[in-house]
């Protein structure tokens, strides 16, 4: 090749780059909370489903039995989401898949595939639960494909071709298959999720210097088995060294105390709000704890909430 023509390359590759750097700015990534309850409603909250709502390929993080109430509630199209990736199979995080499959099927009239990741042992979790909402689905053809990736433990894995790199790291919950924290890498930056559990140095690893971490915080400083409380994730909040952190899954207790938080964010009641966007690509520009608590979906919150 002579040196015009690579200069010619050379030109059209850095034009390419900087058109592409356009568009991903001009088309940030954002969080939607569509629910951030516990298990049993406290605070009138719905149940674990958070929507990663980017241009190309979007994507939920947990799916509760109440996530279709949410999705419509909010406006979403299920037909956006590619992807489904659960931290655990209890039925406040997973319990939702049966009604989105039937309203793919019947309702919203899906023709791409569908992927769902989630711990060993999804396929036959997942087959049991549609049987039991919905008896003899599992049989019926569909006219999209649901793709299912399993994920092992210390193995990151690609999420078909969203462009979505999953790792998942064992924590202490147990849930009949291994209970997840899941550390999500998407548009150069990094999402954490600490799915139920007690404190276990998984998170750690999971968290460490995520642009943001999602936070189970069952209680404020009351031990609970198998769940994490606000005490012992603010001591370990340093070590982890997360840009943002934003609590969920709260109990009565952790609700009643929101006022004493001064180093985070809580997660709104979508029941009384408007459902608030985080934007992922401006995490680099936030302070790493805001001085004064909020809570993502109030008017209080700053400017990176749209």
């Amino acid at each position: 090749m002579s040196v015009s023509c690579q200069l010619v390359t050379f030109r059209v590759a850095a034009i390419t780059a900087a058109m592409q750097q356009k568009v991903t700015e001009a088309f940030p990534v954002y969080m939607k909370f569509l629910g951030c309850g516990d298990a049993f409603g406290s605070g009138g909250r719905l149940n674990t489903c958070f929507l990663v709502n980017r241009r190309d390929a979007s994507f939920l993080i947990d799916c509760g039995a109440s996530a279709m109430i949410s999705i419509r509630r909010f406006g979403v199209d299920p037909n956006g989401v590619d992807a489904i990736i659960l931290s655990h199979l209890h039925v406040d995080h997973f319990g939702g898949l049966p009604s989105f499959i039937l309203d793919a099927q019947l309702v919203s009239r899906r023709t791409r595939p569908l992927m769902v990741a989630g711990p060993k042992g999804l396929g036959a979790r997942l087959d049991a639960l549609m049987e039991a909402h919905f008896p003899g689905s599992t049989k019926v053809e569909r006219k999209f494909p649901v793709e299912l990736i399993e994920i092992s433990p210390g193995r990151p894995v690609d999420v078909g071709s969203t462009g979505v790199c999953v790792s998942g790291f064992v924590v202490s919950h147990p849930s009949g298959t291994p209970s997840l924290a899941l550390r999500i890498e998407c548009d150069g930056k990094i999402l954490a999720y600490t799915g139920d559990s007690e404190w276990v140095d998984a998170l750690l690893e999971a968290g460490r210097n995520a642009d943001l971490l999602i936070a189970e915080a069952y209680c404020f400083d009351r031990k609970v088995r198998f769940h994490l409380d606000y005490a012992t994730l603010r001591e370990k909040l340093p070590m982890i060294g997360a840009k943002r952190l934003i609590l969920t899954h709260m109990s009565p207790d952790m609700l009643g105390r929101l006022s004493e938080l001064h180093d985070c964010q809580a997660a709104y009641s979508e029941a009384s709000a408007v459902v608030k966007r985080v934007i992922l690509t401006a995490l680099r520009s936030l302070p790493v704890f805001p001085r004064k608590r909020t809570q993502v979906g109030h008017r209080a919150m700053s400017g990176s909430c749209q």
